[in-house]
C-alpha cells in the first residue's frame, strides 16, 4: 500500500510539473514579411523617465542599428524640423498623429514608436548603476498594422565586480554614483539598449531589411 501511495504521489507531481511548464512561443512575423518595409521613420520617443535627456538620447542612438539591419532611416534632423515647423514639439503629440498623415508627410513605409521606461542613475546602499529600459513597436504606415514589438534593457552594473567585501561595495557604489553624475553614462547605456532592441538577427528581434545581404534569409 505504501509503495502504491508513493507511485501515485510521484505521478501527481509529474502531472503538476507538466501542467506548469510553458513552451516559448515563436514570434509571428507573417505581417512583417508581407509588408516588406524598406524605409523607417523614427518618431520622437515618449519618455516616462525623469531625466529630460532620455528622449533625445534614445532618438539619437536608434538610427544606427536600424541602418545596419538594412533599412533606410529618415534623417533625424529634417524629421524633427518638420515636426517643429508644424507645431509638434512633444513626443506624445508626434506619436499620436494618424499613420495615414505620417505616410503623406514623410513617405516612409513604416514608423518606429519608442517608449523609454527607465533612463538614468539608480543609487542604492550597496550599488549604483545607470539603467536604460525601452519598448518599441514597428507600424506599417500604409495599413496601420503593427509589424513587430520588442523590449530591451541595459545597465552599467552588468559587468561590475562586487568583490572586496562590504566596505569595497560601499566605496564602489559611491564612486560609480559620482562617475555617473559627471559623465554622460546614460547616453552610453542607451546605445547598448538600442542595439539590443533594434538589431536584426536575434530571436524575436527585427528582421533584416532590403539593404542587408541577409535580407529574407530568416525562415
Amino acid at each position: 500500500m505504501k509503495n502504491i501511495l508513493q507511485i501515485l504521489a510521484a505521478a501527481a507531481l509529474i502531472l503538476m510539473m507538466t501542467g506548469c511548464a510553458t513552451t516559448p512561443v515563436a514570434y509571428d512575423y507573417s505581417a512583417y514579411k508581407a509588408s516588406k518595409p524598406r524605409s523607417i521613420l523614427v518618431l520622437p520617443p515618449v519618455s516616462h523617465a525623469p531625466d529630460i535627456d532620455a528622449s533625445p538620447s534614445m532618438l539619437s542612438v536608434a538610427t544606427l542599428p536600424l541602418a545596419e539591419a538594412g533599412y533606410y532611416v529618415l534623417p533625424v534632423a529634417p524629421v524633427y524640423e518638420t515636426f517643429r515647423q508644424n507645431g509638434v514639439m512633444v513626443a506624445e503629440d508626434a506619436q499620436s498623429i494618424e499613420v495615414r498623415k505620417l505616410r503623406e508627410i514623410f513617405g516612409a513605409d513604416a514608423a518606429l514608436y519608442i517608449t523609454v521606461e527607465k533612463y538614468g542613475s539608480v543609487y542604492q546602499v550597496l550599488s549604483s548603476a545607470v539603467i536604460v529600459s525601452a519598448d518599441a513597436k514597428l507600424v506599417d504606415l500604409r495599413t496601420g498594422e503593427m509589424l513587430w514589438q520588442g523590449h530591451a534593457q541595459a545597465s552599467s552594473a552588468e559587468n561590475q565586480n562586487n568583490g572586496g567585501g562590504l566596505l569595497g561595495m560601499l566605496v564602489s557604489a559611491a564612486v560609480n554614483q559620482i562617475v555617473n553624475q559627471v559623465t554622460d553614462r546614460g547616453h552610453q547605456i542607451a546605445g547598448v539598449a538600442s542595439v539590443r532592441l533594434l538589431s536584426a538577427g536575434h530571436p524575436s528581434g527585427l528582421l533584416y531589411g532590403p539593404y542587408n545581404p541577409k535580407y529574407e534569409s530568416e525562415k
